[in-house]
């Protein structure tokens, strides 16, 4: 039998729920479509592993860690710039913070790979946001029924470093091996025949996962494995150009797209 394993990224219910603090369009029914594909598969899934956005309030990503002169936090998506804190437009609500912010800032700058923005406030650890949308969570539930495990991977908790993939943080901290990259994740990956994608957001955090497994397969054609299910995954609106890179840029280096009912139909 071959082996098929499905990655779900974060389908808590601050990102899938309608509700939810920082709430996709279209998860919801991203969801709902993931949920019958793994019932209708139960029995083909070797191993599935899902992704958990696991935050605290006091984090960079979050207003409450910055402050402009009159004491004010940035608004949701207010995109902020090292410039912006040497500037004065920007600085950080403890002062002693400034010095890593900054050089994290300019470190997430010289990658290249997105500006920094402020989220709201979400999948705060141990609240309703945080957990995993149930309608997905009783279908994971039943697959386990095989005397399977799903394989829950946690990212975000160190609260000096946006964490968007689960094989890395976008600025890894040297003092953190949570940080650093997933290697038990990526080699568990390696094994499998097919590597079904699925999860919230194509614009971030499915979008980087995928980027950093494929960079850090062992052998480069093993990105073959890797099967988007693209009705299951949806982009947070302004950063639709953002999903679009990422499946221009995967499918060309050899990622397949195909959705939840047309994969092992």
């Amino acid at each position: 039998m071959a082996n098929i394993q499905l990655l779900v990224i974060d389908p808590q219910n601050d990102f899938c729920d309608p509700q939810g603090s920082l709430s996709v369009p279209g998860a919801d029914a991203d969801i709902d479509r993931l949920a019958v594909m793994v019932r209708r598969l139960k029995d083909r899934l070797t191993d599935v592993h899902v992704t958990l956005d696991s935050h605290r309030r006091v984090d960079i990503s979050h207003p409450l860690w910055f402050r402009d002169g009159s004491g004010k936090h940035p608004a949701p998506f207010t995109s902020i710039r090292a410039a912006d804190l040497h500037q004065g437009r920007w600085s950080t609500t403890h002062p002693g913070a400034w010095d890593r912010t900054v050089a994290y800032l300019e470190a997430l700058e010289a990658g290249g790979r997105y500006p920094h923005v402020v989220w709201p406030e979400h999948c705060l650890i141990g609240t309703e946001g945080h957990a995993v949308h149930p309608i997905l969570m009783d279908s994971l539930s039943e697959w386990e029924d095989r005397f399977a495990l799903v394989d829950f991977v946690t990212k975000g908790s160190n609260p000096w470093t946006e964490h968007f993939s689960a094989v890395q943080a976008e600025v890894p901290d040297p003092e953190d091996p949570g940080t650093q990259v997933n290697t038990t994740l990526v080699r568990t990956l390696e094994e499998a025949d097919v590597v079904l994608l699925a999860g919230e957001a194509s614009s971030h955090c499915l979008a980087n996962t995928v980027r950093d497994i494929a960079a850090h397969f062992a052998d480069p054609s093993w990105i073959r494995k890797l099967v988007l299910l693209e009705d299951a995954t949806s982009p947070v609106p302004g950063f639709e150009s953002y999903a679009a890179d990422f499946v221009r840029d995967m499918t060309a280096l050899g990622m397949s797209v195909t959705t939840t009912t047309r994969f092992a139909a």
